[in-house]
């Protein structure tokens, strides 16, 4: 397609290399003006490196870039905003303690004659761009005391602030509630109204096809085409991406709960700060069981997790595994009571990047008789191993067993995660954001083995944000809010907006 002048961003014959490494293959990308654009890709396919060119965080090896019909030189995410592009990362880029106002303008502040920041014109231009695009934040409110949908929204506006026409949201509704959701889709239709075009990196298809007019594929790095959404349903967009068809229901058989397995009584947890997170949290696991936490991030799940694997100690409260109590103590206790954790963050907790793949899915068992001779690993042994687990678990590229940790992608180092402690044949299962950053094939393939799992027998305590996850797979479900659980239900029994209702401090009628 010729550059044209009705579409905000084309990109054409994009290429771009990591060494011997091609993470995209001459993609095309043509938005057009005033729409909400999907991109849609499986892990590693280069969905988001493609953005990073556009934005000016790569230079693309090959391939031209037009804006509005006209070709640009984007070098750096300075000449990005200059050109009218902003950027919402997954992860905000906010100083907690400073206020909306001061967030917003940071980098780009008001001086006065003599150079002087002039806090009072900062606020009133704040204030217009608030009024303006309708936006429901206190310019004056700190960060650390808004919601995290109140947190993504100042996001925007500091994109808007510096004069951005092309928006591009990158995972933006991860770690939001259902009330949330509809209103960040709403504003999004508002800024198309108001002549800003949109472009989403998702992989919730539900909400691609809520919000977008087109979106386009990418598979490992090739661009697949662009469909039209309204013509379009979620089962297609899956099976384009993964290039097979994609069972999007968990499908599973009634839970056979056994005898409780992890049992947590009036746990209180504090932060680093001394500052309680969880408060006098009570919480049964059984055999045979998923029990799923819903709970915006923020409210007590870490701690939680942390102080029932001995990361952290518990201020009062017990923590009771296989009717022996653990709470602080060693995580190597934990683990020899038959517990594994599918960890929240897989670089702090799961993985040491600079260490080859075999090494990384023994991290826990190096010691064992199996993969040693003496002090010394049986790299051999470990390889035979670590090629198993990789076609099982289908980690790409296969035969990575000798590389860094460090050289795969995102969403194939969560599977050399699960893999690893799944292979444990654990009693209980802690799965903590299982699923962050996967692909719907990818995530349909963790849920069958959670499942699995339990009809293994395993008690498995299944922590996520992404509220369809936790409806679909779980078995009981705990809402947590502020540290404290503040409803359980069984699954069937409680709808979407009833669970996100809970999650944001209501109560229900």
């Amino acid at each position: 397609m010729e550059a044209s002048p009705d579409y905000a961003v084309q990109m054409h014959g994009i290429v771009k290399r990591f060494g011997k490494f091609t993470a995209l293959d001459h993609v095309d990308l043509d938005v057009r003006k005033q729409t909400v654009h999907a991109i849609l890709g499986e892990n590693g396919a280069g969905k988001t490196t493609l953005m990073n060119i556009l934005y000016g965080l790569y230079q693309a090896d090959e391939g031209q870039v037009f804006l509005n019909g006209s070709k640009v030189d984007i070098a750096s995410p300075t000449d990005a905003i200059g050109m009218g592009i902003g950027m919402v990362h997954q992860h905000f880029m906010l100083v907690e303690n400073f206020t909306v106002t001061e967030n917003i303008i940071l980098g780009d502040e008001v001086c006065g004659a003599v150079g002087i920041l002039d806090m009072r014109r900062a606020r009133e231009k704040v204030v217009e761009l608030v009024n303006e695009y309708g936006f429901d934040v206190d310019p004056d409110a700190k960060i650390q005391d808004i919601s995290v949908g109140m947190q993504q929204r100042v996001e925007i506006l500091k994109a808007l602030y510096r004069g951005a026409e092309i928006l591009i949201l990158d995972e933006p509704t991860a770690v939001l509630t259902p009330q949330e959701i509809d209103k960040l889709i709403e504003i999004m239709n508002d800024l198309v109204s108001k002549g800003k075009t949109i472009i989403i990196i998702t992989h919730k298809l539900k909400e691609i096809m809520r919000s977008s007019h087109e979106c386009s594929i990418i598979r490992r790095g090739v661009y697949m085409g662009t469909v039209d959404v309204a013509k379009s349903s979620e089962t297609d967009l899956a099976a384009r991406m993964v290039g097979r068809n994609v069972n999007l229901k968990v499908d599973k058989t009634p839970a056979h709960p056994g005898k409780v397995m992890l049992s947590v009584r009036d746990l209180t947890v504090c932060d680093e700060r001394g500052i309680e997170q969880v408060r006098g949290l009570n919480l049964d696991v059984r055999a045979g069981e998923i029990v799923g936490i819903a709970g915006i991030d923020g409210n007590g799940q870490q701690e939680l997790i942390d102080a029932i694997t001995c990361l952290a100690r518990s201020k009062s409260g017990t923590i009771t595994v296989s009717e022996e109590q653990v709470q602080n103590t060693s995580p190597r206790n934990v683990f020899e009571h038959s517990v594994a954790t599918i960890p929240s963050d897989r670089h702090r907790w799961g993985l040491v990047l600079p260490m080859m793949v075999s090494e990384n899915t023994v991290l826990e068992r190096h010691n064992e008789e199996m993969f040693g001779k003496g002090i010394m690993l049986d790299y051999d042994m470990l390889r035979t191993y670590t090629t198993g687990l990789i076609e099982q678990f289908d980690i790409r590229p296969s035969g990575c067993e000798d590389e860094r940790m460090s050289g795969l992608s995102g969403g194939n180092q969560q599977k050399a995660i699960i893999a690893r402690e799944v292979s444990y044949v654990p009693d209980i299962l802690i799965a903590f954001q299982p699923t962050r950053g996967l692909d719907v094939g990818a995530i349909e393939f963790v849920h069958k083995t959670l499942i699995a799992e339990r009809d293994r027998g395993a008690a498995i305590l299944l922590v996520s944000y992404e509220l369809d996850e936790v409806m679909d797979v779980s078995d009981t479900i705990a809402v947590l809010y502020h540290g404290k659980i503040v409803g359980t239900f069984e699954q069937g029994t409680v709808d979407e907006e009833q669970l996100g209702l809970l999650m944001a401090g209501g109560e229900l009628q």
